[in-house]
């Protein structure tokens, strides 16, 4: 008797310890930043009188009566963003000209100034309306640099901005992002001055208090900057991440400065991250859509292969993919961009819609806990929530994958559950041939999402995964071999 109940106790304690989930590895995310890694990518709309002029950057001195896009219509701007797999968008609320597309109560240079809806728009609101009617996430950019406030520099111009992020915050439903960037200070109109105004930009923003209101009023919003909070800029415009990407990463100080802040940051070290960094703290990659954040006639938008390339370097690194949108003086998005977009997300959509790997008998070389609830079935289930993992003891094995038939692919996907963290460190794919396994692509970080794209098709019966290098234990949540999909 006593033997039986020995039995029942040692078989209760290795099926409980058979389900024990690995323990988090390093920085996790947020539940915040778990949503902002769902949208994957989204849209950074620039249009204000700036637009009229045909500029970049405006001064802060143009007319707002300039300002009268007469075919104005949010919804066609989102619906293409929308088409183009764009899950959410970030408007520019108020750029450096300091011109607010709201009715705010903090600066007469604002929209009821200009003819656009006679006076009485709100574009903020049409746009935040849109984004939701067509089930797209919405987030603000409210520039800290102001080229028109007579004001700027002060500290009555501080309190200016923060009232005017605690207006879009409170106006304008649930926000996914809260988007600020390092421009601060330099020449301006500033109320008819017409002068150069600097500020030290470690200390004017006052930025730990200024981001609370965030906090206190937006809590699933996530802030972006050069330096992260939430989110970090990737070092460059070009829409690029490193070949290895660490979401993890420990903003520094620019040297001589006293704090690490928007327009003052390691940024050489943004691209890859920090293998051992501090934060969870993953890059947005931004990038416009044509040559300039503003529309300019004379420019056109990037081609499907350019955007899917993007995407690859981005997306398929563990990043974000921030796509710069430009509406026309008429307050819409050009015929030509409306078709790249198109043809954009169907070459994503048609792409990724057949996983090849589902074909396959997957076996690996260790489960953990000998569990099936851990088991290789997850990683074509379809489901983010559910992984394939080791053992503690194990974090180096292997997976192979059997066809019944030969299946040619370009496109390997792999994604790790990062509620656990980021841990694998490299990889290698193998193919077999003629009883031999030939390396044929080697890898590092994957994170949320790592996509390789072969430069040529790749033909199989057997491939094989090895995690050559991993911290912990392995949690991958989804792997996939895909064809890429090319326009009709």
């Amino acid at each position: 008797m006593k033997r039986l109940i020995f039995l029942i106790f040692c078989g209760i304690y290795s099926f409980s310890f058979a389900q024990v989930p690995p323990k988090p590895y390093g920085p996790v995310p947020s539940a915040r930043q778990l949503e902002w890694h769902k949208v994957e990518m989204y849209g950074l709309i620039h249009f204000t009188p700036t637009t009229f002029e045909n500029k970049e950057w405006g001064y802060g001195d143009a007319d707002p009566k300039i300002f009268n896009p007469a075919q104005f219509d949010a919804e066609q701007i989102v619906k293409a963003a929308k088409a183009g797999g764009l899950r959410g968008i970030v408007l520019v609320a108020k750029h450096h000209d300091g011109f607010a597309l709201w009715p705010t109560k903090t600066t007469e240079y604002n929209i009821t100034k200009s003819p656009f809806r006679d006076g009485k728009g709100d574009m903020v609101k049409e746009f935040a309306d849109a984004a939701r009617n067509n089930g797209l996430k919405f987030g603000v950019y409210c520039s800290p640099w102001d080229r028109n406030s007579p004001h700027y520099g002060t500290p009555k111009y501080l309190e200016i901005y923060r009232e005017q992020l605690r207006e879009l915050y409170t106006n304008y439903g649930e926000l996914f992002m809260s988007w600020h960037d390092g421009a601060n200070g330099g020449d301006g109109y500033y109320g008819g001055a017409r002068e150069k105004r600097s500020i030290d930009n470690t200390v004017y923003y006052d930025w730990d208090s200024t981001w609370s209101i965030t906090r206190e009023l937006q809590p699933m919003a996530n802030i972006f900057s050069d330096i992260g909070w939430d989110v970090r800029w990737v070092g460059n415009e070009k829409g690029i991440a490193g070949e290895t990407h660490w979401a993890t990463f420990t903003p520094k100080p620019a040297e001589g400065a006293s704090a690490a802040v928007p327009g003052q940051a390691n940024y050489p070290e943004s691209p890859v991250g920090h293998r051992d960094g501090e934060f969870w703290m993953p890059a947005e990659c931004d990038v416009p859509l044509r040559k300039g954040w503003f529309y300019h006639p004379g420019e056109k938008a990037k081609s499907v292969d350019e955007l899917f390339s993007l995407f690859v370097q981005s997306v398929g690194r563990g990043a974000a993919l921030d796509l710069g949108l430009a509406p026309d003086t008429r307050g819409l998005l050009d015929d030509g961009d409306v078709e790249v977009l198109r043809a954009f997300g169907q070459k994503i959509e048609e792409t990724f819609k057949v996983n090849l790997l589902r074909a396959a008998n997957l076996r690996a070389s260790n489960v953990r806990g000998y569990n099936s609830i851990y088991g290789t079935k997850n990683l074509i289930d379809g489901r983010e929530e559910t992984y394939w993992a080791t053992d503690d003891d194990f974090p180096t094995p292997y997976l192979t994958m059997t066809f019944s038939r030969p299946v040619t692919f370009d496109i390997f996907q792999i994604k790790e559950n990062i509620k656990f963290g980021q841990r694998i460190e490299e990889f290698t794919l193998e193919a077999e041939e003629n009883g031999e396994w030939r390396e044929i692509h080697k890898g590092t970080s994957v994170g949320a999402r790592r996509i390789v794209k072969f430069d040529s098709p790749v033909t199989a019966t057997r491939l094989r995964l090895k995690i050559t290098k991993c911290p912990a234990a392995v949690v991958i949540s989804e792997m996939g071999l895909y064809k890429e999909w090319q326009v009709q």
